[in-house]
C-alpha cells in the first residue's frame, strides 16, 4: 500500500468510528484527538479495525504512532507496504 492509500484507509475507519464528524478537514500533523471527538474507546476501536482490516497488531506502546495522520501512516505504511485492503 501506497502513503496516500495508507491514508485513506485511516480516513475510512475514522468516518466509521466518528460518522458525525468532518474528517476531511483533519490537519495531518495536528493530534487527531484534539480535533475530532474520540475517547479512548474510540481510540481502541481504531486499533481493533486496523487488526481487522489488516491482520496487523498495534502493541499499547505504540500507540502513541497513532497520535497523528502523518505518524500513522509513518508507523502504518511500512507494516502495510505489501498488503491489500481485507475485503
Amino acid at each position: 500500500m501506497t502513503k496516500e492509500e495508507v491514508r485513506q484507509a485511516i480516513m475510512d475507519i475514522l468516518s466509521e468510528i466518528a460518522p458525525d464528524e468532518d474528517i476531511n478537514s483533519i490537519n495531518d500533523d495536528g493530534k487527531l484527538r484534539d480535533q475530532i471527538d474520540l475517547d479512548s474507546m474510540d481510540f481502541l476501536d481504531i486499533v481493533m479495525e486496523l487488526r481487522k482490516r489488516f491482520n496487523i497488531e498495534v502493541p499499547e506502546k505504540d500507540y502513541e504512532f497513532l497520535a497523528t495522520m502523518s505518524s500513522c501512516v509513518n508507523y502504518l505504511q511500512p507494516l502495510l507496504g505489501k498488503r491489500q485492503l481485507a475485503s
